[in-house]
């Protein structure tokens, strides 16, 4: 069976703790210690995460202002999705199955967001990334009022990964659904603010897009 895999890596954190201490003559009384970042978790492989590095090209959370290139992550809401948090996206194809997995870190405590995967890629307007993506698309939709038709918008036929971050800010979701998606036509992840709705006229709506991940699936 033939598989395609597409990962989407937005960094982790190497963090760098230096002694405070010393000497009379300014230099420090303790070695400098680094702590390695952390392996993946998603699909059981051993492949460390990009660490975030000072002046390089990261694949972290930014404020569009801040936004170095293509591969930059935005966040709209840094309360919510604070600067330097990180994600990571992999997508997994086999046949026409198709298992999406998030995992992130450094994300507001305790609290709800919503997780598609949308058209476009990520802009300094929240709006750049465009409706979500649908294996169906609804005929009665358009950029301006995206569908909110349950039979459309709904978890089987669109990506939701919605999570629920734990006391330090982490979170995982997983979904698999049973179709491949169209090369070039998703392209971005975003975090919204709350849970995905499914009634009638609010299907797929889960408030204010917070951040926005680019990453061709």
């Amino acid at each position: 069976m033939n598989s395609r895999r597409v990962h989407l890596i937005a960094g982790a954190s190497l963090l760098v703790l230096v002694a405070a201490g010393c000497s009379d003559d300014g230099s420090t009384d303790g070695p400098e210690t680094v702590e390695a970042p952390p392996t993946s978790i998603l699909d059981g492989t051993t492949t460390l995460l990009p660490p975030e590095i000072p002046g390089a090209s990261g694949y972290v959370f930014r404020s569009p202002s801040d936004a170095a290139g293509e591969d930059d992550a935005f966040t709209y809401d840094e309360t919510a999705v604070p600067v330097g948090a990180t994600v990571n996206v992999a997508a997994d194809e086999e046949g026409e199955r198709t298992t999406v997995t998030f995992s992130a870190r450094g994300l507001a405590p305790n609290r709800d967001f919503g997780v598609h995967v949308h058209t476009r890629r990520c802009g300094s307007d929240p709006a750049d990334s465009g409706p979500h993506y649908q294996n169906m698309m609804d005929p009665a939709a358009s950029d301006e009022a995206p569908s909110s038709d349950p039979a459309y918008a709904n978890p089987e036929n669109e990506v939701w990964l919605d999570v629920t971050t734990d006391a330090g800010g982490s979170a995982e979701a997983t979904t698999t659904v049973d179709w491949a998606f169209r090369p070039d036509e998703a392209n971005s992840v975003v975090l919204h603010e709350k849970h995905t709705m499914t009634g009638p006229g609010e299907a797929g709506m889960a408030g204010a897009r917070l951040a926005c991940l680019d990453g061709d699936f």
